[in-house]
């Protein structure tokens, strides 16, 4: 399936400085998701029975701290670095669903990560969520057809639908209805998040519907200035064994990850497909945590630290170290959903 994509290639959130553009209002973009410049990727044809709706992480962050701490959605570096977010993330649904994906205004990881947790619920749940709600709105109505779909998204784009599935999931039960599973990857969906929101409910297992998926992915030891996605009351599933219990998953049982270049680019072979690096990632729960626990990967290369996240925090990879195992547990979902539709 081949999609239509706005902007060039993408690099991971933090690691790209950018100003923002031009100002645009709340109310100016109430239509605005009706022009293809406000989508990273429309599919150009419906060929599958499922959709897939992602939203990015964060690409794009302030050169100066006088800069607006949200960018407008028409940044130039973050339509340029969303879409290699896209191909690393997102890309991995392409055998199994039609790709749409929205553009959004975004906050500076960097500001939004050192507030506080009620501050940033703040910052995040004003602009950003707008945008995300009006073009999820605008793709139910007006691109989904009634197909069942998955969501997926990293970082900042899954700390947005946690209020798409707080928000619009319970004003809207019948879309519910056809959610297929929410992978809310490479940030904390907690205990507290489910006591709020009793509508929504966590994955038990491999084939179980209409679930939030969520982890994030860590070296064994963690140093400062820690992990920054992570919550307190965090919970996870494993992704390869698919349980939530601390039963270890060998690198050898893992399907497959995938390979990135310097730029956070994908591995590509011959034919253009991602590169499969087998007996690479293992995966166990630490339940007090509540992330995944990575014990075979090279630390020092992929996770040495920054000024964000301490070393050993895997968030860039929380995706390509199961890619091939995200991948078959969609399709496990899809089969189990039209089993009983």
């Amino acid at each position: 399936m081949k999609s239509v994509r706005i902007g060039c290639i993408v690099g991971l959130c933090w690691v790209i400085l950018a100003g923002c553009s031009k100002d645009r209002t709340e109310s100016e973009s109430e239509s605005e998701y009706s022009r293809s410049d406000y989508w990273l990727s429309i599919p150009s044809s419906i060929d599958k029975s499922v959709d897939l709706f992602y939203l990015y992480p964060t690409a794009w962050m302030r050169t100066r701290d006088t800069d607006p701490v949200i960018c407008d959605i028409d940044n130039t570096t973050m339509l340029k670095y969303s879409a290699l977010a896209f191909a690393r993330q997102a890309d991995v649904f392409k055998t199994e669903a039609n790709l749409f994906a929205p553009y959004y205004r975004q906050v500076d990881a960097l500001y939004l990560l050192t507030l506080p947790q009620e501050e940033q619920d703040s910052v995040i749940g004003g602009i950003p969520k707008q945008d995300v709600l009006e073009a999820f709105d605008y793709y139910i109505k007006h691109y989904n057809q009634g197909r069942p779909f998955i969501l997926a998204g990293h970082s900042q784009g899954s700390n947005l639908l946690l209020y798409l599935l707080a928000e619009y999931m319970k004003q809207h039960p019948d879309v519910y209805d056809r959610m297929i599973a929410a992978y809310v990857i490479g940030y904390s969906v907690t205990n507290r998040y489910f006591s709020a929101n009793p509508h929504l409910k966590f994955a038990a297992g491999p084939d179980d519907i209409g679930v939030i998926v969520s982890y994030n992915t860590e070296a064994p030891e963690v140093g400062q200035p820690g992990n920054p996605v992570l919550i307190e009351g965090a919970i996870a599933i494993n992704p390869i064994n698919w349980t939530r219990d601390e039963t270890p998953a060998s690198r050898e049982q893992n399907l497959g990850s995938i390979q990135l270049n310097a730029d956070l680019s994908i591995v590509l072979d011959e034919d253009g497909e991602p590169v499969r690096i087998m007996n690479y990632a293992d995966a166990r729960i630490n339940l007090s945590r509540g992330t995944v626990i990575c014990s075979t990967a090279n630390v020092d290369s992929l996770a040495p630290g920054s000024v964000l996240f301490g070393k050993g925090v895997y968030h860039s990879y929380d995706s390509p170290f199961y890619y091939f195992n995200i991948r078959k547990n969609a399709a496990d979902r899809i089969a189990a959903y039209w089993s009983v539709h």
